[in-house]
């Protein structure tokens, strides 16, 4: 019941935030709002038993990310050009999509059954065999490593490319060994 109410909360809290962001014309603030929003994600990542995830979420969504905009920010500005415009044709594609997405999660099981194919269907093999079949006796990292290796690797790759990002936004602007701004920056 109280894993429940946590997830509840934590998921009022990405709607209040989300509104918050929707609702900023400061994009310094706007910024700082989407690595609220992505902390909270990993929280309620953590919550469902997905730490994984939530790692990543963290690392990407809430440091990196927000260190790239910060570092577009420095190179744009600060304030959203305020510009009202209501499009029918993109109001009326994202009602067709939310309505396939909402007819589309009926046939989900229960939120939290521990009888879905998620739960039964690999797990026990991951918990019996990772052991002998890895040999590592830790269970997350045998998963981690071995069964979702791809995927590790995958958000491994993503991770150094935002840092290589990273470090080419900061190299910009760098003074030459006189002083000077290089004349590529000028």
């Amino acid at each position: 019941m109280t894993v429940t109410v946590i997830n509840i909360i934590l998921l009022c809290l990405l709607v209040i935030t989300a509104l918050a962001i929707n609702k900023q014309r400061n994009l310094f603030a706007a910024t700082m709002l989407t690595g609220i929003y992505s902390l909270i994600c990993a929280s309620l990542f953590v919550c469902l038993d997905a730490v994984d995830v939530a790692f990543t979420e963290a690392a990407v969504g809430a440091g990196i990310a927000t260190i790239l905009f910060l570092g577009t920010l420095a190179l744009t500005g600060f304030e959203e050009k305020t510009r009202v415009k209501i499009s029918i044709p993109a109001l009326l594609l994202v009602s067709i999509t939310g309505g396939l997405l909402i007819y589309g999660i009926q046939d989900m099981p229960a939120f939290g059954d521990a009888n879905t194919p998620v739960q039964t269907y690999l797990s026990g093999k991951y918990i019996d065999e990772s052991a002998t079949e890895i040999g590592v006796p830790n269970l997350v990292t045998s998963v981690l490593a071995s069964y979702r290796g791809y995927d590790t690797f995958g958000e491994t790759t993503v991770i150094f490319t935002a840092g290589i990002g990273v470090l080419m936004l900061l190299g910009r602007g760098r003074k030459n060994r006189k002083g000077l701004l290089d004349e590529d920056d000028a």
